[in-house]
């Protein structure tokens, strides 16, 4: 079930993402207001138009979220996997994310102490430090 529900938001995810879907959501807008002189702009006819794109607003929050979480899992493993394979790295950094919001803004203030904000007191600034480690790459 996992599987083919992956497959399915995968797919419908990308599609809802092409220039070729906004131009059919367009069209099919432009249609339900032309119509709207046939139907006298009736409450059946506005009906028509607001259950449809809230059913589709409701499912797709949910496909987007799931998109969205296969991402973000998966940059966290590419980054665990860099993390690892570094000689230096801290490998207390290493599933970081499953921690609280105020663990992490504790980590990361820790870090840009370390690093010295603006470079003073000998120790380099963040930029200096992203270019020592590019250098080191």
């Amino acid at each position: 079930m996992d599987r083919i529900f992956t497959c399915i938001a995968s797919r419908i995810a990308a599609f809802a993402g092409q220039p070729v879907a906004f131009i059919l959501a367009l069209a099919l807008m432009i249609l339900w207001g032309a119509t709207g002189p046939v139907f006298h702009y009736s409450d059946t006819w506005q009906l028509v138009v607001n259950t449809s794109t809230t059913i589709v607003t409701f499912l797709m929050v949910f496909l987007i979220q799931n998109s969205q979480n296969r991402d973000g899992a998966a940059m966290q493993a590419k980054l665990d996997e860099i993390i690892r394979s570094l000689d230096e790295a801290r490998s207390q950094f290493i599933g970081i994310e499953h921690h609280t919001d105020r663990e992490i803004q504790g980590i990361r203030r820790s870090l840009e102490e370390e690093c010295g904000e603006d470079g003073k007191d000998g120790k380099p600034a963040p930029e200096e430090s992203v270019d020592r480690l590019i250098k080191r790459t």
